[in-house]
């Protein structure tokens, strides 16, 4: 086995100052990728921290997983920097960082003059990654974002994606997130590789709304021309592919099909439901002939895969080669041994002695290692150490924990 490569962005000083998930997984990202994150949090802490009742997990810092996910392998430093050493030690580590992080409002941003267009001015090559709700321009620009909202809700998912027989899907948080700081770190890698040649950095925004926009660009531009097939939402009897819909089998559980070229997978999967007649039914095949004929088919499915139990349809599709997946919950994910072995999970100790599975970011390198998963940082952990490092004396830093300017509380264990 050939010699692992250094990490590739050992030496590249982030900063982060951003609450809750879709900046802080970028920064999470790039601390995966070797570089050095320190994320700034005011006394008060991030809000993600204190989310636990929502996600049925344990409160307090000890075992916070759904801290560590979005902040593994970072650094933390607790500043007011509504005082004025705090204010300066938060200027101190952008001077001295390549890329800088957040998603504070941008009122709040030209208020503390951290906005890009002071920041650059002072700073040439930094690249700055701004992650916003709606937008930078526009009426909504300045409206507080969620990914329940810019995402889910005004992003087209909550409104289309579901049986129009039933009621909107269940939100859940880092959905769209997730996506965000994925998008945000491609942008910030691509500007950071221009500043390191040109001198000249860059603000990168990615937005909620924007990510989800994409995310549904397939039938939304689909959708400009009126016809059935894009007027979601839609009943599952009237979706134009019933070859790419989810059927109950006999033990009453769901099973995903996947033809999305229908015409030719069509005579496949019809022959491995046992229904081999129906390869050259012209009622059904070609999919321009199916169109007429889709509830008289979709009764068909619904009726065939009813027959069997879910391990038998495997069994048959698998053999077949049909695409087709079963609709896991998420107690047989954490089980999945794909998952386990394509690198997907990883098990964390705890200091109250849990052990718990964690999800990697899904981007692997060949020649690299995989990143050690260490906890999210307590807050303000290496608030002493992080000062240190920039100049400040230990009578300073005690000046500073002291008159508040900066912090590092104890851990709380509930």
């Amino acid at each position: 086995m050939s010699e692992y490569l250094p990490r590739p962005l050992e030496g590249v000083n982030v900063v982060e100052l951003a609450t809750f998930i879709a900046g802080p997984s970028c920064g999470r990202y790039l601390a995966d990728l070797g570089a050095n994150v320190i994320k700034v949090e005011s006394p008060s802490g991030d809000p993600y921290r204190n989310t636990a009742i929502n996600e049925g997990r344990p409160t307090g810092d000890l075992e916070n997983i759904s801290f560590d996910l979005d902040n593994a392998n970072k650094r933390d430093i607790m500043l007011n920097t509504k005082t004025p050493e705090g204010r300066e030690a938060l200027e101190k580590l952008i001077a001295r960082c390549d890329i800088f992080i957040t998603n504070v409002r941008y009122k709040s941003l030209i208020k503390s003059g951290l906005d890009y267009e002071t920041l650059k001015v002072k700073y040439p090559k930094l690249v700055m990654g701004y992650v916003t709700g709606y937008g930078e321009k526009g009426p909504d620009k300045d409206l507080p974002g969620f990914d329940f909202t810019a995402y889910f809700a005004r992003g087209g998912i909550l409104g289309t994606l579901f049986d129009k027989d039933s009621t909107p899907m269940l939100t859940m948080p880092g959905f769209g997130d997730h996506p965000v700081g994925i998008y945000m770190a491609s942008g910030l890698l691509a500007a950071l590789y221009r500043a390191q040649k040109t001198g000249r950095g860059d603000k990168v925004t990615v937005s909620l709304f924007h990510s989800a926009i994409w995310a549904v660009a397939t039938m939304l531009q689909s959708a400009q021309y009126g016809q059935p097939a894009a007027t979601y939402p839609l009943s599952r009897q009237d979706i134009s592919n019933p070859l790419t819909v989810a059927h109950k089998t006999s033990d009453g559980r769901w099973i995903q099909f996947a033809a999305p070229a229908y015409d030719a997978l069509y005579p496949r999967f019809v022959t491995a439901l046992g229904l081999p007649e129906l390869a050259d039914d012209p009622r059904f095949f070609p999919q321009a002939n199916l169109q007429a004929n889709l509830h008289e088919f979709y009764d068909l499915l619904v009726e065939t895969v009813a027959r069997k139990t879910l391990a038998e349809w495997c069994e048959i599709f698998k053999a077949a080669d049909i695409p087709y997946a079963v609709a896991q919950t998420w107690d047989e994910l954490l089980k999945d041994p794909q998952a386990w072995a394509a690198d997907c999970f990883y098990k964390m100790s705890y200091p109250n002695g849990a052990e718990r599975t964690l999800v990697r970011p899904p981007v692997l390198f060949q020649d690299t290692p995989l990143p050690e998963y260490r906890r999210g940082p307590y807050p303000g952990e290496q608030t002493e150490q992080v000062l240190a490092q920039l100049g400040y004396s230990e009578e300073q830093i005690a000046a500073m924990l002291a008159s508040g300017a900066a912090a590092h509380p104890q851990p709380r264990e509930h």
